[in-house]
């Protein structure tokens, strides 16, 4: 969730820190804070609110300096306050420390600090972290790289902490443990932050840290050991987009821009997946033909949006492949003791690649012995990196806090995913397979479709702006989309917002009908199964108690008892929630912009939760 920036080099560092906290603004803060290596002193500064306060509190004749770290907050311990902003620094005011995570026994530690003689001057547990690095810095001998390394000996939790002292500000010293971080080799200048669209402007080359491993950057030079000292090779790798991709592209809004970027991530998850004799390519699930027959159970583990996802891929695999699957909320999912063996597949899913509730998920399948298979949009994060193999979509960056083409392209992959295990388990011909993979690649025009006739949805939109409730309605596959829409009109629009499943409806949900209650409904296409005309009787009930009903219908349907219909093209049941999504993006978006919202970052929201 925080944002962290760390720079060493010739230029002013003060440029590339802020504009680094600039870019992780997506991440969610609130507060900001910077400490710069002057000479034989840290120059310090820090504001609760937005970047723009720091930047205001700066004075004018700020010295150049070539060294610092940066940091933007979000809140756990203590509030969004000027003192419990970060960087924190010791009683003698020449180290700093910024953190990322929970120090979970930071309250032992306050204690054996203070009565060593330490004054606390905040209510945060980062604040104990900068008390003991100071102690031990001393102890050995002024190194801060072996400082560091018997800090994160004593701590528990889950974390990234960087510091600076001013006896060497040249040097800046890190370490992750469940958090992200990340490094960046420039030319004569290096780099630490959270993530690498902080330092995309100055360099391509990234440098991946794992687990409580310890960190050292010079303009010189990037070092890294383990906690005994060892020295660990770096692994390096190149950013493949660019700091225009970030941008937002002439759109209003982040977001817009990603609602729009979707035609063309579908298509790049999708290209090169079927080969000349009709197989599915997916080379990176690491696992036999064998293996893949082997399964007997699929879960599907995630959080928020990505649960959803998980909820259409249940319909998926199991309609195509034949493997029974669960789908479960990481964040419940080691505390009931699941059923867990080698022949179990976990399929954990998340933009982010960082999610802690997903991270302690997927370590306890795997120590219970089940392959876990990632999906993920953001490369050689934590959860890819600990997984058995990793599907990466490629939606290219999501800087909005709420999820659109992450959640599109997570659909597509597991479609994909399905697609095989059914090919290797000879549940699906070879024409079948060809067939489906031909209708995923008419989404990405489809979905442009959608967006080129837009504009009649957001002036509807405007209709439902002083609602107070709106409840989502859907049936089969299309259940998980209504909850997905009900989840994007909270973040957004503050508005309270629930989805059902149309049939129960009358098993409670309906007392909530009044006269004037606005309704979304999701009309399935017409199957074997008859569900749109079960979705066509939940419309009329809730119209004949007074709601105003929108219903998202595909092109050609009769749809009876609605206030206003939304046409979207025709595809087939399963593949129409990747279409169905669309307008329900563009209403949240549309009317948290009329009700004066911070669409990109949502109040008390993150894009990166990294604690659990």
């Amino acid at each position: 969730m925080c944002g962290i920036v760390g720079y060493t080099g010739p230029q002013s560092a003060i440029t590339p820190i802020v504009e680094g906290l600039r870019r992780l603004e997506y991440r969610g803060y609130d507060s900001a804070g910077i400490a710069l290596g002057t000479n034989n002193s840290l120059f310090v500064e820090k504001r609760a609110g937005k970047l723009a306060n720091l930047e205001a509190a700066l004075p004018a004749n700020l010295p150049t300096v070539h060294s610092g770290i940066g940091h933007t907050r979000w809140a756990t311990h203590g509030g969004p306050t000027d003192s419990n902003a970060h960087p924190h620094l010791d009683n003698e005011g020449k180290l700093a420390v910024i953190h990322n995570g929970i120090i979970e026994n930071y309250s032992e530690l306050r204690k054996e600090l203070e009565a060593r003689g330490h004054a606390f001057s905040s209510e945060t547990d980062t604040e104990s972290v900068a008390h003991l690095l100071s102690d031990l810095h001393k102890e050995h001998g002024g190194d801060l790289t072996a400082a560091m390394r018997a800090a994160v000996k004593r701590l528990r939790g889950s974390f990234t902490l960087l510091a600076i002292h001013a006896d060497a500000p040249q040097t800046i010293v890190g370490v992750r443990r469940n958090s992200p971080l990340v490094a960046g080799i420039g030319k004569g200048e290096n780099f630490l932050a959270s993530d690498v669209a902080a330092f995309i402007d100055y360099t391509k080359r990234a440098v991946e840290l794992g687990q409580d491993e310890v960190v050292t950057i010079s303009p010189e030079a990037i070092t890294i050991c383990d906690l005994e000292g060892r020295a660990v090779a770096l692994r390096e790798y190149e950013i493949t987009w660019d700091a225009a991709a970030a941008q937002k592209g002439g759109f209003t809004h982040f977001m817009l821009k990603e609602i729009f970027d979707q035609p063309k991530a579908i298509a790049d998850t999708l290209i090169g997946r079927l080969s000349d004799n009709n197989q599915i390519l997916l080379d990176e699930l690491h696992m036999s033909d064998d293996e893949m027959r082997q399964i007997k159970r699929i879960s599907v583990i995630a959080c928020g949006t990505a649960y959803h996802a998980g909820m259409v891929a249940k319909y998926a695999i199991e309609k195509w492949a034949k493997i029974p699957v669960d789908v479960e909320i990481a964040s419940e999912y080691r505390y009931r003791d699941p059923i867990i063996d080698k022949y179990c597949l976990v399929i954990a899913i998340s933009q982010s690649g960082e999610t802690m509730d997903l991270l302690m998920a997927v370590r306890h399948a795997k120590a219970a012995g089940a392959r876990v298979l990632a999906v993920c949009n953001t490369n050689s994060s934590t959860i890819p990196r600990e997984s058995d193999a990793v599907l990466y979509t490629h939606a290219g960056p999501e800087i909005a806090v709420a999820s659109t083409k992450a959640f599109l392209t997570q659909i597509v992959a597991i479609y994909l995913i399905g697609l095989k295990l059914a090919q290797v388990r000879k549940q699906l011909t070879e024409k079948e397979v060809r067939d489906l993979y031909s209708q995923m690649l008419e989404l990405p025009g489809k979905v442009e479709q959608i967006l080129e006739t837009i504009e009649p949805l957001r002036e509807l939109t405007r209709k439902f702006v002083k609602n107070d409730t709106i409840l989502f309605l859907g049936r089969g596959i299309e259940y998980p989309v209504a909850l997905e829409g009900a989840l994007k009109l909270k973040e957004l629009a503050y508005i309270h917002a629930e989805g059902f499943a149309g049939g129960e409806l009358k098993h409670g949900p309906i007392a909530l009908i009044e006269e004037g209650t606005a309704v979304i409904a999701i009309l399935p296409p017409a199957d074997e199964h008859g569900l749109d005309e079960k979705m066509l009787s939940n419309i009329q009930e809730v119209k004949a108690r007074g709601a105003r009903v929108v219903v998202i219908a595909p092109e050609g349907a009769e749809v009876i008892g609605a206030e206003h219909i939304i046409r979207i093209p025709v595809t087939s049941s399963l593949f129409q929630p990747v279409l169905a999504t669309v307008p329900l993006q563009v209403f949240a978006y549309e009317i948290a912009v009329a009700r004066g919202t911070d669409v990109d970052q949502p109040r008390n929201l993150a894009k990166s939760v990294t604690v659990e």
